[in-house]
Formats: structure tokens, C-alpha cells, sequence
């Protein structure tokens, strides 16, 4: 389990994935619904995930993920994009996303990224 934000700027997005990410026992701790709002509550809350829309009004998804990585190199951000946004998804792992759900959503998808992330990152904490 695993305390996570999502971070999109339509209401529904948001309640769609957090209804999905809570029958997967994790804990929603928090919304955003623009890239400025997700790094305030990135530094209010400290989630332990992130899902991050890409295109948002004030401050864009890719924006976002490059000013929390200032923040914190260790933040564990998985981008949420629509069909046909290859380039952009890559440009959001190239600035420190670690993977990303296509919209819309699959609920298996969204359960093996979360996990795949979680994992991953529990392996790197305990190795060092």
C-alpha cells in the first residue's frame, strides 16, 4: 500500500484512478489539479507516488516532474497521457517520470505500473 496523489485536471480523471488505486489498497492522500497545485501538495503531503496528467492548465505535467525532481531526485512520478502522445511521454521520462498509464485507463495497466514502480524503488532504497 502505498500513499499516493493524482495530480489531473479533469474531476473525473481523478476519481476514475483514485477509485481504481484504492481497490488496489493503496491510500489517495491528495489531489491536484494542475502542475502548480501538485508541487505545493507534493511538498504538503509527501506522497509516496505520483500520477501526473501532462496536459494541464497553469502548469503543464512535464513543468511539474522537472521542478519535483529538483525537490526530490528520489520522487516516484508515473504520467498519465492520452493515445498519440508518444513524444511527450518519452520528454516526461527523460524528465524523471518513471513510467506512464495511457488514458484511457486499464485497470490491470494501472495495478502492474504501480507495483512495477513501487518495487522497483523498494529494491534501490534496500541496496544502498
Amino acid at each position: 500500500m502505498a500513499k499516493i496523489l493524482v495530480v489531473d485536471d479533469a474531476k473525473f480523471m481523478r476519481v476514475t484512478l483514485a477509485a481504481m488505486l484504492e481497490q488496489g489498497h493503496h491510500e489517495i492522500i491528495g489531489e491536484a489539479e494542475n502542475g502548480k497545485e501538485a508541487i505545493e501538495r507534493y511538498k504538503e503531503l509527501q506522497p509516496e507516488l505520483f500520477t501526473m496528467d501532462i496536459t494541464m492548465p497553469v502548469m503543464n505535467g512535464i513543468d511539474a516532474i522537472k521542478e519535483i525532481m529538483e525537490l526530490d531526485s528520489n520522487a516516484k512520478i508515473i504520467v498519465c497521457s492520452a493515445m498519440g502522445q508518444q513524444k511527450v511521454v518519452v520528454e516526461a521520462i527523460e524528465s524523471g517520470a518513471k513510467d506512464f498509464i495511457v488514458k484511457p485507463f486499464d485497470e490491470n495497466r494501472v495495478f502492474e505500473t504501480v507495483d512495477r514502480v513501487l518495487s522497483e524503488f523498494d529494491q534501490t532504497v534496500t541496496t544502498r
